[in-house]
């Protein structure tokens, strides 16, 4: 078995585009038994590929004489949508105490990207043994969960009749927020606005992750301390207390919680000191703030699309000058940037069906020119199978199409639109669209190219536009609405930025993963933004 040991523990392996930590729960059904006298002691290994290499990343427990194995030891991985994560999972009968994988019996393994665990959130499939044929019966179930606390705490806070600071008016009071910290002193979490002249206070609601408030832990104490406002920093402390989440939640809308602003030091002075004031929790909500991998474990399919540039600028075919020349190693720019997006992404869309359309072609019998065609001939049934379908279809077409004009972005625009406006109509995070754009020139209909984005912009819809060979691109960056709001030519402004565009030449001689990474960036972000501006929490969302 061509296993090896990690020289180092395997940290996290990946990028900064993190997005977050998965936990992997791992189950096995009808194991082999290697064991002549007792049933077998399996473990699951986990490896994550890394350069080409198989690198080991954890173990779980052995389960003793158990042949339907469910393992306490969670795997934990950072989880990089814009990255191919290979994993294997592999079981080992255990017969000694060695670490050496070698010294122990092989029960089968399973391969498969972390993506396409997350987009079933639980998966079973059968194990093989190290020639590709099934171990036995044995089977391996692996199910996904995203380790992060996403609930976040709103707070609507005021004060009554707080004590006057200043000699010359009423105080300026503002509030800050602690929790204990692992050193045992308190730690500052946040500081409100302060509110000048005036004791009685009302402060703008505001909202924390309950993670910073209270470490996700609802009985925790926390500590609330009132000061009046000195602009040399020399703040006046007014009065404080301690209470808890739990405490604050039983504040509601029409019933508001009442807590003391007690001053110790005049609470000792003083025998009939009441308080310095009444801090009012007006209404305490604590709700979840969705990340994209919600969204994808609640079921959420990612539909994509290409869209390919057949103009006559790119250059005859034939020739190995052109644009779409497809080199004796099989490849060219405009597949490049298809594997890089597509790759990614088909691990989202459980029937890996994908509409492949083309524009700016003169197409057999009539020779008539086309901005919105199906690459595989078949208008009623445009989809390929898998990312090896499109790339087959595109190979296949470009003998039978004449390269012509003009480059027309918003009939492939609108296209994706229709259907992804169809989606809208079901009201739940079930589908959001990805059209990728591959083309090598400046864009003919700019005007509706702009109004057709403007209208998407309200849609669950994204647009990557990938810019192949060395023509000038302006006209690209000014749909990415990265620097600026992009506007229609009626004046209407987009809702939120979904173009994200790439200069190819940009990513020649770097790892094709460098491209997808760049592409696909800021996906993630776009998904979360348009369910959010809709009210919409993944399908199968737990309550807060």
């Amino acid at each position: 078995m061509a296993y090896t040991m990690p020289p180092t523990p395997a940290g996290p392996v990946g990028s900064q585009y993190c997005v977050c930590k998965v936990e992997l729960s791992i189950c096995g059904q009808n194991l082999l038994d290697r064991d002549v006298t007792s049933k077998s002691d399996p473990f699951c290994v986990l490896f994550m590929e890394v350069n080409g290499k198989w690198v080991e990343l954890d173990r779980t427990e052995t389960a003793v004489n158990n042949l339907n194995p469910a393992f306490a030891k969670k795997f934990v991985i950072d989880y990089h949508f814009e990255e191919v994560q290979k994993l294997k999972f592999a079981l080992f009968d255990q017969d000694k105490s060695s670490t050496q994988l070698y010294e122990h019996d092989f029960l089968g393994e399973f391969s498969c990207t972390l993506g396409t665990i997350v987009s079933s959130k639980k998966i079973t499939r059968s194990l093989l043994l190290g020639n590709g044929k099934p171990a036995g019966k044995g089977m391996i179930t692996i199910a996904a969960q995203e380790l992060s606390d996403n609930r976040v705490i709103t707070l609507s806070m005021a004060g009554r009749k707080l004590d006057k600071k200043d000699l010359f008016g009423k105080s300026d009071p503002f509030l800050e927020f602690y929790k204990p910290g692992d050193d045992g002193k308190w730690m500052l979490v946040h500081r409100t606005e302060v509110i000048k002249y005036t004791l009685d206070p009302v402060w703008k609601p505001f909202t924390v992750p309950l993670v910073s408030l209270c470490d996700g832990d609802m009985e925790k104490l926390i500590k609330v301390v009132c000061y009046d406002y000195d602009s040399d920093g020399g703040h006046d402390f007014i009065g404080e207390f301690q209470t808890s989440v739990a405490r604050l939640c039983e504040a509601q809308d029409a019933s508001p919680l009442e807590l003391e602003c007690i001053n110790p030091k005049k609470q000792k002075k003083k025998k009939n000191y009441k308080n310095s004031g009444i801090i009012i929790v007006k209404s305490c909500k604590i709700t979840r703030d969705f990340s994209f991998l919600d969204y994808i474990l609640g079921g959420c399919q990612l539909m994509f699309t290409v869209g390919i540039d057949f103009t006559a600028s790119n250059g005859n075919p034939q020739e190995p000058s052109s644009l779409h020349y497809i080199n004796p190693l099989g490849t060219n720019e405009y597949l490049s940037a298809i594997w890089a997006v597509g790759q990614i992404i088909q691990d989202y869309d459980s029937d890996k069906m994908f509409p492949a359309l083309g524009f700016g072609a003169q197409l057999p019998p009539d020779w008539k020119v086309s901005h919105e065609f199906a690459i595989n001939f078949n208008p009623r049934n445009p989809f390929c199978s898998g990312v090896e379908g499109i790339v087959q279809a595109y190979s296949a077409c470009l003998p039978h199409i004449r390269f012509y004009g003009p480059t027309n972005f918003s009939p492939i625009i609108n296209h994706v639109a229709r259907f992804a406006a169809q989606a809208t109509q079901q009201e739940t995070a079930s589908q959001y669209f990805i059209l990728l754009i591959i083309t090598d020139g400046v864009i003919s209909d700019m005007d509706e190219t702009r109004h057709a984005v403007v209208q998407a912009s309200k849609l669950p819809m994204s647009i990557i536009i990938v810019g192949v060979g060395n023509a000038d691109f302006a006209a690209m960056e000014f749909l990415d609405g990265d620097s600026r709001v992009l506007h229609s030519y009626t004046g209407e402004e987009a809702v939120r930025d979904i173009v994200q565009f790439v200069p190819f030449r940009n990513f020649r001689n770097v790892p094709k993963e460098t491209l997808a990474k760049a592409v696909l960036a800021e996906l993630p972000q776009q998904v979360v933004q348009y369910f959010k501006h809709q009210n919409l929490p993944p399908i199968n969302s737990e309550p807060a």
